[in-house]
């Protein structure tokens, strides 16, 4: 049975802010992937939008994310970077922001997953 490695080389963080939305990237190298040519990569989470006061003002101000990407390897390694957008209704509009609350990096060919955002 082949050893496989998830690492992740740097961790979720804002894009941006303005508007209707945010987004999201995670920066990623696996490797141990032996003779594979590709693998499936999945980003997903939840985002809130949070007031001044660092409250979340209505329930419906939580949204999911997800990207997906199937990403070559090369060497046994696959290098690749997955951005997700997330969209509130209605909007997230300043004085309010975007936290991201959770997400989690998956590698659905190898059963491999990663959280980044407990």
């Amino acid at each position: 049975m082949r050893r496989r490695l998830l690492v992740i080389v740097a961790a979720v963080g804002m894009l941006g802010a303005v508007g209707l939305g945010s987004a999201t990237a995670a920066f990623a190298k696996e490797a141990g992937l032996g003779g594979e040519a590709q693998i499936v990569a999945v980003l997903s989470g939840t985002a809130a939008c949070i007031n001044g006061g660092g409250k979340h003002p209505k329930a419906v101000n939580k949204a999911s994310f997800t990207a997906s990407g199937t990403e070559p390897v090369q060497n046994g390694m696959a290098d690749y970077t997955l951005t997700a957008s997330v969209t509130f209704s209605p909007s997230c509009s300043p004085p309010m922001t975007v936290q991201f609350t959770s997400a989690t990096l998956t590698d659905t060919t190898n059963g491999l997953s990663v959280t980044l955002i407990p």
